[in-house]
């Protein structure tokens, strides 16, 4: 069954787009034909677009007042329900509500379902002074989203732990009063290694994908390996959950 990711969060900087690269890397290198598509539909910060090597088509979903201009989502949606392959949509932060009010006006969820395809909502809670405002999100987000749409959770713990007065997330009453709807957690944690931040660092300041940081001469040896070992790390725990 093919899937639709969706990436949603109203909060920017909490590394949607990094989600966005890490699930269209897993996504190739388990496919066999034709590859997912990949849409960046950030009107600020097209941070996705900017990975060459992943081809991502952007497409400017909101006029000059942030309004959603239905027909663009219309034509995507067509593409989306009728093409043969995964897509990836990373959207900003600036489009959040009107890209889940129209999938929620629209009745998205059910339509994706129809097409014998599984839509898969990805959203984002981070440490750090955005935790509250993210968990907030997060659980408006499940609230909205009907139950065809399988919901995965990252905790992206680069800005700092995702706890608060002592609770982890998973403690929180936010993530126990919907554990029920939450398919998957994949956690990004912060590595303490100096060596191992400034690799990924550059390697996201680069905008390259693994494979071709592993090739490239921007890296040496060890931060090669450094590289390898995280992505294998992070590639298991996606796979485990889509």
């Amino acid at each position: 069954m093919h899937q639709v990711h969706m990436i949603l969060q109203g909060k920017g900087g909490v590394g949607k787009s990094l989600i966005a690269t890490l699930l269209a890397q897993c996504l190739l290198e388990k496919t066999e034909g034709r590859g997912p598509g990949l849409i960046d539909t950030d009107p600020l910060n097209a941070t996705f677009h900017g990975y060459q090597g992943l081809e991502v088509e952007h497409l400017q979903l909101l006029d000059e007042n942030n309004k959603i201009i239905e027909r663009r989502f219309d034509a995507m949606m067509e593409r989306i329900l009728t093409e043969d392959r995964d897509f990836v949509v990373d959207n900003g932060s600036p489009s959040f509500l009107p890209v889940t009010s129209y999938l929620i006006e629209n009745d998205v969820p059910s339509m994706i379902a129809e097409a014998g395809k599984q839509l898969v909502v990805h959203t984002i809670v981070t440490g750090g002074a955005n935790l509250i405002d993210n968990i907030a999100s997060f659980a408006d987000l499940v609230k909205q989203m009907p139950h065809e749409a399988r919901i995965i959770v990252w905790e992206n713990s680069y800005f700092g732990p995702v706890e608060a007065q002592g609770k982890r997330f998973q403690e929180m009453a936010a993530f126990l009063n919907n554990r029920e709807r939450i398919h998957g957690l994949i956690q990004l944690e912060r590595h303490e290694s100096d060596t191992y931040r400034e690799d990924l660092e550059l390697l996201f300041k680069s905008k390259l994908t693994f494979e071709e940081a592993l090739s490239s001469d921007l890296f040496g040896v060890m931060p090669r390996q450094r590289l390898k070992n995280v992505r294998n790390k992070w590639f298991e725990r996606i796979r485990k959950v889509l």
